[in-house]
């Protein structure tokens, strides 16, 4: 596995907002407001942001800012859109063991 040096696997909330443009204010609503944005704390307290933060941000951000929808809205879409992953697995699973039923079958 190579670990690329330059790449960060942590970032502040400032460099955050800037990568987005938005106050660090607004980021620290966010996190309240969504439960899955869930970014780690350092001892002082600071939130060290990884890049799955960034994803789910990303998501917020389209969501809310560039599709227009409202708080609950977003909140709305990312559970439905994670029970509907989850759905996805469960089916996916269960074609996994048929097969393998098969297989044992026709050994």
């Amino acid at each position: 596995m190579k670990i690329n040096p330059q790449e960060k696997r942590y970032y502040s909330i400032g460099e955050v907002a800037s990568k987005f443009n938005v106050n660090t204010s607004l980021i620290r609503f966010w996190e309240q407001e969504f439960k899955t944005l869930n970014p780690k704390k350092n001892s002082r307290g600071n939130r060290k942001f990884t890049k799955s933060d960034i994803e789910t941000i990303n998501k917020i951000y389209f969501l809310l800012k560039e599709k227009g929808y409202t708080i609950q809205g977003a909140k709305d879409y990312i559970q439905n859109e994670k029970t509907s992953k989850k759905l996805d697995i469960v089916s996916k699973l269960k074609q996994i063991k048929n097969k393998l039923t098969e297989i044992r079958e026709q050994l």
